[in-house]
């Protein structure tokens, strides 16, 4: 029989696979699921970091071909030095960004409340952005310059804002500085490398302390269904956007963002950790 810390752990692994490479946010759905399941505290930080990881190898295990690829060709291959110096360019603001300011964030803005405000600002923009004329500059990953690729970068840096969606600022800037759908997509997948593995390590650095053997079990299971979960999604998503805009999941986040406002103004929720 399943305890209820293993079916939290279930729950928040699908949800973490489903949300994590979809531009709705996965931080703010965790927020939101761990509140409602009153799954806080030391064990849900060291467990969401965990199951993290388990998306990253998703990631990382649908685009194995191309990152080998990359890596085999950096020593004579223009097109791979090129792509490697684009990723990095586009790593860097975020990291500078996070160093700075991700424990004042945390502090002040991880609540039901800044999500879901979030959600709503980022539907309104993704809808702006999918309606707006696009000119395309970059068909391909292959076509960025550095500056498009520090574009993307510093557009990702809005992510740190709970709510934000790091795959939905990377692909909607992607789309406002000029590159085509695919592009933006699959920057936003090869971006997700590095970046999430930098917050991964740093947040089992950080919180160390709060790692407990007795914990594995529910970790394991939380890390298992977040990589199935989240392969199958990256693989859908990328199927979806051949023929479809963004448009779905901007409609998404209003009406998710404004169900949570509404529950929290008329006291249906009681938001543990809401802020007005």
């Amino acid at each position: 029989m399943l305890t209820l810390a293993a079916l939290q752990a279930f729950v928040l692994g699908v949800l973490e696979g489903l949300t994590e490479f979809l531009p709705v946010s996965s931080t703010g759905h965790l927020i939101i699921a761990g509140d409602l399941l009153n799954f806080n505290g030391d064990t849900a930080t060291a467990f969401k970091i965990v199951i993290q990881l388990g998306a990253i190898l998703a990631v990382m295990w649908e685009f194995r071909a191309r990152v080998l690829g990359v890596v085999r060709g950096l020593p004579r291959e223009p097109q791979a030095q090129r792509f490697a110096l684009n990723v990095l360019v586009a790593f860097i603001p975020a990291v500078i960004l996070g160093l700075l300011l991700a424990d004042t964030i945390e502090h002040w803005l991880f609540n039901p409340i800044t999500v879901a405000t979030a959600l709503i600002i980022g539907g309104f923009v993704m809808l702006w952005a999918e309606k707006r004329v696009h000119t395309v500059k970059a068909e391909t990953v292959d076509d960025m310059t550095w500056q498009l690729a520090l574009k993307v970068g510093l557009a990702q840096c809005l992510a740190l804002i709970p709510g934000t969606s790091r795959s939905g600022s990377t692909i909607i800037g992607g789309l406002l500085f000029g590159l085509s759908r695919k592009a933006a997509t699959d920057f936003s997948f090869f971006l997700a490398m590095p970046t999430m593995v930098a917050a991964t390590v740093y947040s089992l650095w950080k919180y160390r302390d709060i790692l407990h053997l007795a914990d594995l079990p529910i970790f394991a299971i939380g890390f298992v269904t977040t990589f199935i979960v989240a392969m199958l999604t990256v693989r859908a998503l990328l199927k979806f956007i051949a023929s479809h805009s963004y448009a779905v999941f901007a409609w998404y986040r209003i009406a998710f963002g404004l169900l949570i406002l509404a529950t929290w103004y008329f006291g249906i929720i009681d938001w543990s950790t809401a802020q007005p």
